[in-house]
């Protein structure tokens, strides 16, 4: 799959807050921090903090502005717009680096400033 369809892939899981699809694309030893949260090992970590980051939110999507692939590693940045519990909205840039292995990821760096979220 070449980079810009696995990011498309990839976030179309996220934005449909499904875990389950979330999991085929995480190796089971992946590394993962989300924003200034602390670094998880592990797929099962990896997708119980992510269960419950969905479930803090009503929706969001993301809007993949580039996407940047070098044989392992993946970059890609954009807008990611959330919406609260209540209702309201909030939108921030991301920017998200990916190390895969056998076309799955093994570092999951997400950085975006939520904590206004």
């Amino acid at each position: 799959m070449n980079p810009v369809e696995f990011a498309t892939q990839l976030y179309n899981s996220v934005d449909a807050r499904s875990v389950a699809d979330l999991a085929h694309f995480l190796a089971d030893d992946v590394s993962f921090r989300f924003a200034n949260a602390q670094p998880l090992k592990g797929k099962d970590a990896v997708l119980a903090a992510n269960a419950s980051f969905f479930q803090s939110i009503a929706d969001m999507s993301h809007q993949i502005d580039q996407v940047w692939g070098a044989g392992d590693d993946l970059i890609c940045n954009g807008q990611v717009n959330y919406t609260r519990l209540d209702g309201s909205q909030f939108s921030v840039p991301f920017a998200t680096i990916l190390k895969l292995q056998c076309d799955r990821i093994v570092n999951y760096l997400i950085y975006a400033d939520v904590s206004a979220l």
